[in-house]
């Protein structure tokens, strides 16, 4: 059974009789290492072919379908046809296998411009290294009719697929042959796996993923083209693709890809509904940590959606409604926890009382959901426009590091969020390396036992690793915590002599007083640094070493990561279970390298003392 994406019931609505007729008998019919996809913008010119179809030996097709009866057609040439759609005025439009060569020729010159992906030499040197095809589907005329009409003499016959080719009972093999015959060449080996994500990263650009934790940064012309490159695996893809209108739930493992598909939907939806006449209403996208909050409205002002897509952390989102509608804010003289609880309080009441109008956003995506609170789901969930009613959840409750959100008996129905049947599940972790998760595993094993749940509830999901095979984490014992900043200084120098830029390395402390131990080391070694210290000091964009508390760093990824202070994990008084789940998403910020310095002999440095190294 192939891959369709988007999945075939999140746009059958959408679809014509025969274009869903053909989505079925390409899933169906075709094998499980096929690939389809249906109305996906594809190549520089996003032009938009009915379906694409790919197969590692076979190579890429491009269909055209057409719903016309055998009378709708009135003449046809190898160039112009004349049709009388529904016997209405007659019209001129393109041979349809024109249509369907121009959309593949402007995806082969895009692929062909990629070294990687053309033959490179022989008589067909510069020409792509696999097959590509075209062809038309024509779902209510019969091979019968198309021969005696003499459609044959405008289209040569292998490349059309008719309705009786293709009704429910055919042969997958008789189906299969159809699609092949539309090839004019059959050439070259399989493509190996580099290769088809190669081709996803040209065709489709909304699936690239950057090699370096830039999230969601841009390529423009060939020249820009990276010799690594990462796209979303097919399930991302299927299910960024496939999330349809109404409340949503994605649970997914560190890693998994929960924010790169949240970013997916936001640029889609801001296009969706800007595009509108009364397109006033913005996207909003909330998060719990400020840091994450600034990465991602940095990533829509660079892709011009700024106005359209609002990404805040909650607070400075309840601070801001009370502020824009009178509501006046909390005493400044409250405890810092009291400030902050009062705050949403007020924002509430004012909902409530009609003073802060609900409904004022297109739609609402909300990452790291399983930091808030259930009071703040029930407030936001009143802030989607009942007439899109579009709500986006990302969670995983093995990265909940804030124990007040985390309550046993939670349902997603008890806080108005109505997800039952509309809940995915991401258990594969592609940002760490196999190394790195296990070495998180040494201390999170305990937490990421899997529990299952109902729909409406939290499972806790145990990290499937994708196999990326890395260095090894670096687990050093040191004296005092001073060595372990010079440790830490000496290794992010080191690393930037290799080559790693210093803005794709975070030291991650676990507390503010450390973080200056830290900065004092790194300004010695002459190290650009920054020190995240609070709200707006946060600069994603700098090419510094970003130092910051273990927490502040949720959601957030670094090619090179330091992890200090573990030695000293759990400190007196402190659960451990929840320091657990602090080292797990610390630790899981690292996508190549990951070095854990421990001067303590605390729980956590006698786990890790199996793997350490010498200074």
């Amino acid at each position: 059974m192939a891959t369709l994406i988007p999945a075939i019931g999140s746009c059958t609505s959408r679809m014509t009789a025969g274009e869903r007729r053909l989505a079925q008998r390409l899933e169906r019919k075709l094998d499980g290492d096929y690939s389809v996809w249906y109305d996906v913008p594809v190549g520089p010119k996003q032009t938009y072919p009915d379906f694409v179809v790919m197969h590692p030996r076979r190579g890429v097709l491009i269909l055209e379908t057409k719903d016309w009866h055998l009378e709708t057609v009135r003449k046809a040439t190898r160039q112009y046809w004349e049709i009388a759609p529904d016997g209405g005025a007659p019209k001129i439009v393109k041979n349809p296998l024109e249509q369907a060569r121009h959309c593949a020729l402007e995806v082969v010159r895009a692929l062909e411009r990629d070294p990687q992906l053309v033959q490179p030499s022989g008589p067909h040197q510069g020409k792509l290294a696999f097959p590509w095809g075209h062809g038309v589907v024509f779902t209510r005329i019969t091979r019968r009719q198309f021969e005696a009409a003499g459609l044959d003499e405008a289209i040569a016959p292998d490349y059309v697929v008719c309705q009786d080719e293709m009704l429910e009972d055919v042969e997958p093999e008789a189906f299969q042959q159809r699609l092949w015959r539309m090839f004019p060449h059959a050439f070259g080996g399989a493509m190996p796996l580099p290769q088809i994500d190669r081709v996803r990263w040209h065709m489709f650009p909304e699936v690239r993923v950057p090699v370096q934790g830039r999230l969601f940064a841009h390529y423009g012309g060939v020249d820009d083209v990276p010799d690594l490159l990462r796209v979303m695996d097919l399930q991302q893809e299927q299910l960024a693709r496939s999330l349809g209108e109404g409340h949503r739930v994605i649970h997914g493992v560190a890693g998994s890809g929960k924010t790169m598909i949240l970013g997916y939907r936001a640029e889609h939806l801001a296009k969706l509904h800007g595009a509108l006449p009364d397109g006033a209403k913005p996207v909003l996208v909330l998060c719990y940590n400020e840091p994450l909050a600034v990465k991602l409205a940095g990533t829509m002002e660079a892709k011009g959606l700024g106005e359209r897509v609002h990404c805040l952390h909650f607070h400075k989102w309840a601070r801001a409604q009370l502020v824009a509608y009178g509501q006046g804010l909390p005493a400044p003289s409250l405890p810092r926890d009291a400030f902050f609880a009062d705050m949403v309080d007020r924002v509430v009441r004012g909902v409530d009382t009609g003073h802060i109008p609900s409904g004022q956003y297109a739609a609402v995506l909300i990452d790291e959901g399983h930091d808030f609170e259930p009071e703040w789901l029930r407030l936001v969930s009143r802030m989607v426009d009942p007439a899109t009613n579009s709500l986006l959840v990302l969670y995983d409750d093995a990265q909940s590091i804030y124990a007040r959100a985390r309550q046993k008996q939670f349902s997603f129905r008890s806080v108005g969020i109505q997800a039952q049947g509309r809940t995915s599940i991401l258990k594969i972790n592609y940002r760490n390396t196999r190394q790195i998760l296990q070495t998180a595993h040494l201390i999170a094993a305990d937490l990421l036992v899997p529990e299952d749940s109902t729909e409406d509830g939290v499972p806790l999901l145990q990290p499937v690793s994708c196999g990326r095979d890395g260095e090894a984490p670096v687990v050093v014992r040191l004296p005092s915590f001073r060595a372990e900043a010079a440790q830490v200084a000496k290794r992010l120098a080191a690393a930037h002599q290799e080559g790693h830029a210093w803005g794709d390395m975070a030291v991650l402390c676990r507390h503010y007083a450390q973080m200056e131990e830290c900065a004092s080391a790194l300004r010695h070694k002459g190290l650009p640094h920054h020190v995240r210290k609070g709200t707006g000091s946060f600069h994603p964009a700098d090419d510094t070493v970003k130092v910051m508390t273990m927490h502040a760093s949720k959601g957030l990824e670094f090619p090179v990561v330091a992890m200090v202070g573990a030695g000293h994990m759990p400190s007196d008084g402190e659960d451990e279970r929840e320091e657990a789940r602090l080292f797990y998403v610390a630790a899981t910020r690292a996508t190549h390298r990951l070095v854990i310095t421990a001067s303590g002999e605390g729980a956590f440095a006698q786990r890790l003392d199996g793997v350490a190294v010498a200074a």
